[in-house]
């Protein structure tokens, strides 16, 4: 049985996965603090080098198993379904772990690089990192420009794209039946 007006599927708008990803943000610190306050807990509190290493790797894959267990299991994290946003591979019914981890991995184009050149040209002023940040968060955003899909790089690599979901219907409520012989 087919619907009657089908709904086209297309890809968000860049702003829309912009915004939704500034989103994502601010949900991932509240994800990343309880993983700092379980580590510190665990570790306790120790600073020596090995132990921030620690934390740092503790960190990438706690996020890493946020990404992946949301991306493989309904789609989309929470800051993508409030902006109707979802993972999807064509022709699966969900996103195999493995294309979901490929992806998670790829999407650190948007960071790693930066992060790279940053080290190796020393920086240490927060207006020099930021700007570097800012470019190479640009110049990875331009690759949706490059795509004739309009998907990232790390979407385009991973074989999985972004749809925009409808809005959901609104159900109209059953009007109320008022008596005939009202008395």
């Amino acid at each position: 049985m087919q619907t009657a007006n089908p709904v086209p599927i297309g890809t968000p708008t860049l702003k829309r996965r912009l915004v939704a990803m500034v989103y994502e943000a601010f949900l991932l610190v509240a994800v990343e603090a309880l993983a700092v306050f379980t580590f510190i807990f665990a570790t306790g509190n120790r600073q020596e080098p090995v132990y921030r290493a620690g934390l740092m790797v503790f960190l990438f894959l706690v996020t890493a198993a946020y990404f992946v267990h949301a991306w493989s299991g309904a789609g989309f994290t929470l800051a993508m379904k409030t902006w109707r946003i979802k993972v999807v591979k064509v022709g699966v019914a969900k996103v195999p772990f493995k294309n979901a981890a490929l992806r998670y991995l790829l999407a650190w184009g948007w960071f790693a690089p930066a992060l790279a050149i940053g080290a190796l040209l020393d920086l240490h002023h927060l207006k020099e990192w930021a700007l570097l940040l800012t470019l190479g968060m640009l110049a990875w955003a331009l690759t949706a420009f490059l795509d004739k899909d309009r998907q990232f790089l790390h979407d385009r690599i991973a074989g999985t794209r972004l749809i925009a979901l409808p809005k959901a219907q609104k159900v109209q409520k059953p009007q109320k039946v008022q008596k005939a012989n009202a008395k």
